[in-house]
């Protein structure tokens, strides 16, 4: 991850009841970001610096606001460089002729200004978010040992966790392993929103059908937990398999069955907890789907 994610803090350590002299800590930035669409402010989100229209972009499109990049004009910070607090304010301008609605995000979660990563305690209903998740078919299977071994290319990625130790991180994963976007962030849901974003903005996913060239986005892996909206993430986004470093929790579960996402939990060292949809498994790479959708 870029430099602008990572500061230094002085810090001083007890070793054997000692207090040591102190040191330059690595320390993962956090910081406000409000995302602002035409100038009207939807969101805040504390965030790690880095990707932020990605960020925006994937937020928006988890929230049904944007269906495809098609929606998509500029996104820009605004301000001018040098100015205090500039890059933490972002403005979305939709495509020319398109009306993004605004009024999906006040409708779904309480106050006049969401929190980004706040998740489904904003919601109104738990029926409501159902209600908008498409269930995915068994189109495409999945090797078992790709999804054992995912973490593991999300962790070779993880250059901020490595210096500092705090931050979360997602991929997302083709069917033969190409890592097609990763990112990094102290919040676990941006993290999400940022590889979504990214292949948003490069026509991967949305609609209309994706159109750019390339193996399809198949699994999204996590270095936290599987919460209900990490579950909720995936399915708007299209991406059959959820994979997380973490536990799963009953909501993330059940929406997973409901949803038609394959969801593992507990990915690591060899093994994990398969909840739902074992049928898009695959013994080994390439087998093709022996139950259609």
């Amino acid at each position: 991850m870029a430099k602008q994610g990572v500061a230094e803090r002085p810090a001083r350590r007890i070793v054997g009841g000692a207090l040591a002299p102190g040191t330059a800590d690595a320390v993962a930035v956090e910081e406000p970001l409000e995302i602002r669409v035409a100038g009207d402010a939807v969101a805040i989100t504390m965030r790690t610096p880095g990707a932020d229209p990605q960020l925006a972009a994937g937020f928006l499109f988890a929230e049904g606001i944007v269906k495809s990049v098609d929606d998509l004009g500029t996104i820009s910070h605004c301000g001018r460089v040098g100015e205090e607090g500039y890059g933490n304010v972002l403005d979305v301008i939709p495509a020319p002729g398109v009306k993004l609605d605004l009024e999906r995000v006040q409708a779904t979660r309480r106050g006049t200004l969401t929190t980004a990563a706040c998740g489904v305690c904003g919601r109104r209903s738990v029926d409501d978010l159902l209600a908008l998740v498409p269930e995915l078919p068994v189109r495409e299977r999945v090797a078992r040992e790709l999804l054992v071994r995912a973490p593991d290319l999300l962790r070779a990625a993880q250059g901020t966790f490595a210096r500092t130790g705090g931050t979360h991180a997602a991929a997302i994963l083709a069917a033969d392993g190409t890592v097609l976007a990763v990112h990094e962030d102290v919040g676990r849901h941006n993290a999400v929103d940022k590889v979504v974003g990214t292949l948003l903005l490069a026509s991967r996913l949305g609609q209309p059908r994706a159109r750019a060239a390339g193996a399809a986005p198949l699994i999204l892996v996590v270095s936290g937990r599987s919460s209900f909206e990490m579950v909720q993430k995936a399915a708007l986004a299209r991406l059959p398999v959820l994979a997380s470093v973490g536990a799963a929790s009953t909501l993330a579960i059940d929406l997973a069955q409901r949803a038609g996402i394959t969801l593992a939990a507990f990915v690591r060292n060899g093994t994990l907890n398969l909840y739902t949809h074992p049928e898009r498994l695959a013994e080994r790479a390439g087998e093709g789907p022996s139950i259609s959708g």
